[in-house]
């Protein structure tokens, strides 16, 4: 992923594009600055799936910033806080439509063998290691949620533990 940084940097040098060279500068910036801190604590700099966060991290604060700019009235300043947003998602993996995470969760449910609300967590930590960067895990969860709420038993359906019983 960071060679495809590189690359398009000097393709945006070479065409002089300056609005894109400067946001590609700034995510290599902020690359640079957490590979630092993870090797003064004791790691080799930061892995794929870091990369992934920081990238999503970063076209998250421009969204943010849009919407304020575009609610202060300054539309220009928003337009290129989007634009900014956007040169960094393309170094992002592709995203799963709302089929594929329905499927996705629901074969997540039947493999790990989830009932009920009390399983959210499993299911989500399950998907987050399958598929990280690649899916929307706030709408993952929620259909994790209807999932276990329709399918698994309810939670009125499951006898109350009795004291001394395990989990």
């Amino acid at each position: 992923m960071r060679e495809k940084i590189t690359i398009a940097l000097k393709q945006a040098q070479e065409a002089g594009e300056k609005r894109r060279i400067a946001t590609l500068r700034l995510v290599q910036t902020a690359l640079k600055d957490r590979d630092v801190a993870a090797r003064d604590s004791g790691r080799d700099g930061v892995s794929d799936d870091e990369v992934i966060d920081i990238l999503e991290k970063m076209v998250r604060q421009r969204e943010v910033s849009a919407q304020e700019f575009e609610e202060s009235g300054q539309l220009d300043l928003a337009e290129q806080e989007r634009g900014e947003g956007e040169i960094i998602r393309e170094f992002l993996p592709k995203k799963l439509d709302e089929d594929e995470i329905r499927s996705i969760c629901e074969e997540t449910v039947r493999d790990i063998n989830a009932h009920g609300l009390r399983d959210i967590g499993r299911c989500m930590s399950e998907l987050k290691a399958r598929y990280p960067g690649k899916m929307d895990f706030v709408q993952a969860s929620c259909v994790v949620k209807d999932l276990l709420r329709s399918d698994g038993p309810k939670e009125a359906d499951i006898p109350p533990r009795k004291a001394g019983e395990g989990a």
